[in-house]
């Protein structure tokens, strides 16, 4: 029987199941040969050659597929129907030459969707693999690779810190960290609008905006201050406004076309947050159980028979109306648009995602975004009429502008809309108004605005500007951007894409020393080269001679560049960045520690890059390369004086905010430092919460039983209380500054109850009611004796008074009085007064602590050479 082998198992299962038992399916688990990740895989030398070896993972599964070819003569792949899948095919085919020899044949078949009917069909129309496809993979796979192992070791030794560079990464990388320079250059402009809350002579109110003031049309920036605002709200109030024209427009507003790859990443990112490998992981199972077409594609097109399906379910779920006279018809205006299979739609129109009891929630709700986009894709449009309001004053001096739409008839809308980039204001529902009549003003206000900054890049709109330029493909999007957050050149923030240092530089870098080869034209020209080789109509060796001709002299001229010019050209590329002038207009690269000090660009050797002091080691102040001249006008602050009169300054380190006492001095070369708690603003921050910071470790108390210290800190697993070597964590950070011995006590025994797995302590003995001010005010079982405790304040009950017998009153007494006190804030916190015991006490504190938690944050005191 013929041997049919595919991807995945799933596949395989699900083939399996539509084939019967006259055919063997197998798994090949991807792909089955890769390049050596060694130098030589390619040989530059002999014509490209390339040297593949079978994977340790996947000679067991060739090993499977030979077997089976012992008593089968026909081979039938097939694999997906794109240039990856194709490549798989032609690597089994090599890899199973041997097996291939005795008069076997060999077939190759494709289909777009895992049904029977896709699937017995295609089984009808075998045809061999196809070179062109084949070839194209071929390229890339040369391009990665020669660019990979290239320039890779020249950003190893010329950029410490830097980890690889790839073909496309890199300039999706460039995308990324030429935002953020923008956005660090962008400087916001103030304007300012005024509106209008009219009234209609039926009571009904809508707003308006000022649009004319003085007889001229107002543009954004007419109104550019405070006082101009003032002005033109006075011209508005003071004159009488009537309605001058009303204008009702209809409006058509057409179905999206179905999802192609790059838009289904867009909007799984934009509606339910998905990053790009996420999205097609969800897909590949939707695929591989038979629920959807393939999902690499960018085309949009779909066949005759299933728009037909969808017009009948339209139809069915919403009535005629619905429906359309003719069917849509969709097409692709992506650039360079080449993968030629239908859209992602389902497979089954009639199978509506309420109807699937699918248990994964990414699939569930992938699986709703491809139906309901598919449906509506061919439903009708929606009609709206779009009205527009001008109430102007008689003499002509003020004018203003209502908008608003109704929708008439939903359509599409009905059952789906797509999300937005960014969100903007609709066009609200207008109440009835006509021309002529008064317009009452119930409030005339002025509204300040700034000029927005670029927004960052999200993996949807990152994936949406790479198709617009034509940088990848969309069976590349999701590995493009899983590998930049792998090397740690990119990080992800509530969706958001921010370059770290290292990006930052590797971007730099290549700019300047290969600008061509991240250059946005060049990569997009290449692009289409591979596309001209996967329709055969140029040669793929030639496209690779090409590029290594130039590419290979671009790496020998860097040969002989030093580290220090390296990093002294990334310098003054960055400048502008990374020494932003200053409001005081001081030379922006002198160092406010020192003030004789210059500051360059510097790595250390862990690879991080930071910006540093020229006057090292005497000064030794270091700033992150982000984040502009004092990492958000906060580094070098001076908040105030302590008690003794020594400043307390805030800084920027390279892992974040910390207050500082003092300067180093040769008598102290590590001033006491204390890194911002997670949560805590640089902005925001007061003498006396660094005060506060700078007094941990805070000794709370003798223990009542040892008469050994119990401490109350801030370590690198967040607030904790100490004793001996029990450490116990809190978890409010601001319960350290207030904690008192009973609630200590209370911590460190359940932490103690925790590794003798006793039971959780039990809960309050009596609640007696709540605060003024809100919350319950308990009675609590203490170790040492009942204690009253509302929110984070724990107060001590007298002995007079018994837990039954206390009542609210006397506990909101205690409560008051105990939160008047601060709840033991810094009793008698001692000073350090000689930097021998400091370090004693730190040396004492760091060999009781076990690994977890350290008392400092390291990145407070670690400073690296230049």
């Amino acid at each position: 029987m013929p041997v049919v082998v595919v991807e995945s198992p799933a596949k395989a299962k699900t083939i399996n199941k539509y084939l019967g038992p006259d055919f063997t399916v197998l798994a090949s688990y991807g792909h089955v040969r890769d390049l050596p990740a060694k130098d030589g895989s390619v040989d530059t030398e002999d014509g490209f050659a390339m040297l593949w070896e079978v994977s340790p993972e996947s000679r067991k599964h060739v090993k499977a597929i030979a077997e089976a070819l012992k008593t089968d003569d026909t081979l039938i792949l097939a694999t997906d129907p794109d240039r990856e899948g194709e490549a798989i095919s032609w690597h089994l085919q090599e890899a199973l030459a041997s097996s291939l020899k005795k008069g076997k044949t060999v077939a190759r078949v494709t289909f777009n969707a895992i049904t029977k009917d896709a699937v017995t069909e295609a089984m009808k129309n075998p045809r061999q693999v196809d070179q062109p496809l084949v070839d194209a993979y071929l390229a890339r796979r040369a391009l990665d690779y020669l660019v990979g192992f290239t320039l890779s070791p020249v950003l190893w030794r010329k950029l410490p810190g830097a980890k690889s560079a790839g073909r496309v990464q890199s300039v999706c990388l460039r995308l990324i960290v030429e935002r953020e320079l923008e956005i660090e250059a962008f400087r916001p402009q103030e304007y300012w609008t005024v509106k209008a809350l009219l009234l209609t002579p039926r009571g009904q109110e809508y707003e308006a905006t000022l649009t004319m003031l003085g007889g001229k049309k107002l543009s954004k920036f007419d109104i550019p201050t405070a006082e101009a605002a003032e002005l033109a709200v006075k011209a508005v109030s003071s004159r009488a406004l009537t309605v001058s024209a009303v204008e009702a427009k209809p409006a058509t507003r057409n179905p999206y076309p179905p999802f192609m790859t790059s838009t289904l990443q867009q909007e799984a990112s934009r509606k339910h947050g998905m990053g790009a490998k996420q999205c097609m992981n969800a897909a590949q199972r939707l695929y591989e159980a038979g629920l959807i077409t393939y999902m690499r594609t960018d085309g949009i097109d779909m066949a005759p028979e299933a728009v037909m399906a969808a017009r009948d379910e339209i139809k069915r779920r919403f009535g005629a109306t619905y429906v359309p006279d003719s069917p849509r018809m969709y097409k692709n205006k992506a650039k360079n648009a080449q993968e030629a299979h239908e859209c992602i739609r389902p497979t089954d129109m009639a199978a509506a995602p309420d109807k699937l009891r699918l248990a994964d929630t990414d699939q569930k709700r992938l699986y709703d975004l491809i139906w309901k986009r598919t449906i509506a894709s061919q439903m009708a449009a929606a009609r709206l009429e779009r009205t527009t309001v001008d109430v102007a004053s008689a003499d002509g001096q003020v004018s203003l502008r209502a908008n608003g739409q109704v929708v008439l008839f939903d359509g599409f809308l009905k059952i789906y809309d797509e999300g937005r980039d960014e969100e903007g204001d609709d066009e609200g529902r207008l109440p009835q108004i006509m021309a002529g009549e008064g317009a009452e003003k119930r409030s005339v206000t002025p509204d300040q605005h700034f000029t927005q900054a670029p927004p960052r890049y999200t993996e949807a709109t990152l994936v949406k500007r790479m198709e617009e330029l034509g940088i990848g493909r969309p069976s590349t999007y999701a590995s493009v951007l899983t590998t930049i957050q792998d090397r740690e050149y990119v990080r992800k923030d509530k969706n958001r894409l921010i370059p770290e240092d290292k990006g930052r530089l590797v971007t730099a870098f290549l700019t300047n020393y290969f600008r061509k080869y991240v250059e946005y034209d060049f990569t997009a020209d290449l692009e289409t080269e591979l596309d001209d080789v996967s329709a055969g109509d140029r040669d793929y060796k030639d496209v690779l001679a090409r590029f290594w001709r130039d590419f290979s002299a671009a790496v020998a001229e860097t040969a002989d560049l030093r580290i220090g010019e390296v990093l002294t050209k990334i310098d003054d590329f960055l400048a502008p960045h990374l020494y932003p002038l200053r409001a005081d207009g001081s030379d922006p690269r002198q160092c406010q520690v020192c003030g004789t000090g210059r500051l360059h660009l510097k790595t250390s050797r862990s690879g991080g890059a930071f910006i540093g002091c020229g006057n090292y080691p005497e000064c030794r102040y270091t700033r992150p390369i982000s984040g502009g001249e004092d990492a958000g006008g906060v580094d070098g602050k001076v908040l105030g004086q302590d008690a003794d009169g020594n400043p307390i300054s805030l800084r920027a380190g390279r892992f974040g905010p910390y207050v500082q006492r003092g300067e180093a001095t040769e008598a102290q070369p590590k001033p006491d430092r204390a890194s911002l708690p997670k949560g805590w603003s640089a902005d925001t921050l007061t003498l006396e919460r660094a005060l506060d910071l700078l007094s941990l470790p805070r000794i709370i108390g003798p223990h009542p039983e040892t008469g050994e210290p119990v401490e109350a800190a801030i370590g690198r697993y967040g607030p904790y209380v100490k004793h001996g070597a029990v450490y116990a964590n809190i978890p409010d950070v601001e319960e350290v500054f207030t904690i008192g011995m009973n609630r200590a006590m209370e911590v460190l025994a359940q932490k103690a109850a925790g590794r003798r797995g006793a039971a959780a302590p039990a809960g309050p003995l009596r609640v007696l009611g709540d605060h003024p001010d809100g919350g319950e005010v308990q009675v609590m079982p203490g170790r040492y004796g009942p204690y009253v405790k509302w929110g984070k304040v724990n107060a001590t009950l007298p002995k007079e008074l018994t837990p039954e017998a206390v009542t609210l009153e006397e506990a909101l007494a205690l409560v008051a009085e105990k939160a008047g006190k601060g709840g033991g804030k810094k009793k008698a916190a001692p000073k350090k007064a000689a930097p021998k015991k400091a370090v004693a006490k730190k040396a004492v504190a760091k060999k009781a602590a076990p690994a977890k938690p350290a008392a400092k944050k390291p990145a407070a005191k670690k400073v690296a050479k230049g």
